[in-house]
């Protein structure tokens, strides 16, 4: 469900009925008589909808963590809430952005449209801007040629359906943004087979050792934290400008791990 788009139809609807009683139907009523059903409802629900809907589209709107491409940043079952703002102001529905402020930066938790089905809300961290060539090779990531400093940390497990999956932590420093990350030793760095065909994709080389791309201009290379496990640019390819949905900037709920609340996303 395009549930901006519900909003907004949901909002002219009753927008439009409050209108027309103001302007129109009101007039024409008996002093003593009642507003019919379908005026009184639309009337009443117009101020909720217009408040979430300003709320939703232009400020900070909420994202559930349907999948563990980003543990150990993210987990499954998070709410967070993402800055709709931070990288400027944008039309409902279209994503038009009519209002320049940021651009994303390397290293940042992003919300986007997935390039493949606009439908589905995607989440990754920016790792190469307009203009860099990011490589990954070895397990080693490098920006323009700089190898991104890690740290080794302790030992990880996590869920997978019905498996355990175990696997290594390190804590990678990208310009000063430092996120915990987690790399599988045991896994490809890349499996081709799983390569799809996606626009700009002459920008990028890939063997079994890895791959480079070269970023083009208005878009970007996103990488899930969960480096092993995730679905992200090297596969599908380039995120456009015209796809990014906003900033994550904090989880707000976990029904199961309470102590997650108030986490800030880095």
């Amino acid at each position: 469900m395009n549930f901006p788009l519900v909003l907004l139809i949901l909002l002219v609807v009753t927008g439009g009925i409050w209108l027309l009683d103001y302007f129109v139907l009101r007039h024409k009523r008996l002093s003593d008589s009642t507003e019919p059903w379908w005026v009184e409802y639309p009337k009443s629900f117009f101020p909720i909808i217009l408040i979430v809907f300003c709320l939703r589209s232009f400020l900070v709107e909420p994202f559930k963590i349907p999948s563990g491409s980003m543990i150990p940043t993210l987990l499954i079952g998070d709410f967070i809430l993402v800055n709709k703002y931070t990288y400027g102001i944008r039309l409902p529905v279209a994503n038009l952005k009519i209002i320049d402020m940021n651009e994303p930066q390397r290293g940042e938790v992003m919300v986007f449209r997935f390039p493949e089905d606009p439908s589905i809300d995607y989440i990754k961290r920016v790792i190469g801007v307009p203009g860099d060539t990011v490589t990954y090779r070895n397990k080693q990531l490098s920006i323009n040629d700089i190898p991104v400093l890690l740290e080794q940390g302790s030992d990880y497990k996590y869920v997978d359906g019905p498996a355990y999956i175990y696997t290594q932590r390190f804590k990678e420093n990208m310009e000063g943004n430092e996120h915990d990350i987690l790399i599988n030793e045991d896994m490809p760095d890349i499996q081709l087979s799983a390569i799809h065909h996606f626009p700009n994709r002459e920008n990028c080389t890939f063997d079994r050792t890895g791959f480079s791309c070269k970023v083009p201009e208005g878009n970007y290379f996103t990488l899930g934290d969960n480096r092993d496990g995730s679905s992200d640019s090297r596969y599908w390819g380039f995120v456009p400008e015209n796809h990014i949905v906003g900033k994550a900037f904090l989880i707000w709920w976990n029904f199961n791990d309470l102590s997650r609340i108030g986490t800030l996303i880095k």
